[in-house]
């Protein structure tokens, strides 16, 4: 059965909107103005599936509202609000045009660790009490935003909570970047589903970051027969995330999410204390830089004990920018279709905790199939 939808003469453009315009939406907005000119036949973009997405280029993408809580922020363009602190990423596209979008206040809801109070000015967030926050909903449908971007902090399970039921009131597609699990909860991916609204989730794959390749590396080992005793992934990073994750509590669905997309590649789960990954410290002089330290313990043949030991360090933010890209424009496929709920092939390739696992080159031909019309979902 073929589920494709064409467009004669021209592909609309897609409308977007952000929650959290911290370091991730940075990358994501300077992204689109850096690659503006890439068009269908050019050199791929390193980071996408392709330059053409079931006929969206990375500039058909137009950003039409913004929300954040930290008064840097609000009430000033978005092409200034992505360079404010305590955002600390890259800049590699200083000409972000001015986009005619106004940075609006949102709930701050659980949005701030307690702790981070305590820190400089240029590495916590600042929230002015006389901002007071807008209908989420209401600015949804006055921008007719068709894709919600969700980029709230780790731990925010409120916060994520109330954009997914802003998207659903707003009758937005929701990209849930961060581990609160929205796309992958039955009931939440009900509620889309019954308002045949898309949604992708949950908390959004790097390029090539410590999880994807701590996955690759685990079924490596599995394919060769070799039996995993052991293994850890100890990050570090001086963003405002790996700050608000000091707060262990925050952490409790970050760890899952990273856990759970490691032991699906193996045929027999490992036992929990023996495996450990997760977030580790927060060194502030690093910034936006992550740094993965990461091992594995095994058997081969006659038990003979081996190891592997791996350093990766990234650019943290970039990294997930252009899986980003991707989301959205498969958001607004099946937008296109008409499709509703989670879009699993989708969730599968570009999201460490999707409804479904599947191994990474499955869930790419799956992608595949879907940007062309042969699967539904």
């Amino acid at each position: 059965m073929f589920y494709g939808y064409k467009i004669d003469g021209f592909m609309k453009e897609i409308r977007v909107a952000i929650a959290g315009v911290g370091n991730c939406a940075s990358s994501l907005v300077q992204g689109i103005s850096y690659y503006k000119d890439a068009g269908a036949n050019d050199e791929p973009v390193p980071g996408l599936m392709h330059n053409s997405f079931g006929g969206y280029k990375i500039s058909d993408i137009k950003f039409v509202a913004a929300f954040d809580v930290d008064k840097r922020k609000v009430g000033v363009d978005l092409s200034q609000a992505i360079f404010e602190k305590p955002n600390c990423t890259t800049v590699f596209c200083k000409s972000v045009p001015h986009q005619n979008v106004t940075v609006k206040k949102g709930p701050v809801l659980d949005g701030i660790a307690e702790h981070m109070k305590d820190y400089p000015a240029d590495r916590t967030f600042l929230v002015d009490e006389k901002q007071k926050p807008v209908d989420v909903a209401a600015e949804l449908k006055k921008a007719k935003a068709e894709v919600l971007v969700n980029y709230v902090p780790v731990g925010s399970e409120d916060a994520a909570n109330f954009y997914a039921t802003a998207a659903l009131e707003a009758g937005c597609a929701f990209i849930n970047c961060m581990p609160v699990f929205i796309a992958s909860n039955a009931d939440w991916e009900k509620k889309f589903r019954q308002k045949n609204l898309p949604i992708i989730g949950d908390d959004v794959k790097s390029q090539l970051g410590a999880t994807i390749t701590h996955r690759t590396l685990a079924k490596l080992f599995s394919d060769r027969g070799i039996k995993i005793t052991g293994t850890y992934q100890l990050n570090v990073g001086g963003n405002s995330d790996f700050l608000n994750m000091l707060e262990h509590e925050r952490l409790i669905s970050k760890k899952i999410s990273k856990t759970e997309s490691v032991q699906s590649q193996l045929p027999t789960p490992m036992e929990a204390d023996k495996i450990h990954i997760g977030p580790s410290d927060y060194v502030p002089w690093l910034n936006d830089q992550k740094i993965c330290f990461l091992r594995i313990e095994g058997k081969k043949f006659g038990d003979v004990p081996l190891n592997l030991e791996m350093r990766l360090s990234v650019e943290d933010s970039p990294n997930s920018a252009g899986v980003a890209v991707d989301a959205i424009r498969a958001a607004k496929l099946a937008l296109d279709r008409k499709v509703g709920g989670a879009i699993t092939s989708v969730s599968a390739y570009l999201m460490k905790h999707p409804p479904i696992q599947y191994p990474d080159t499955v869930a790419k031909q799956m992608v595949e199939e879907f940007i062309k019309g042969e699967r539904k979902k």
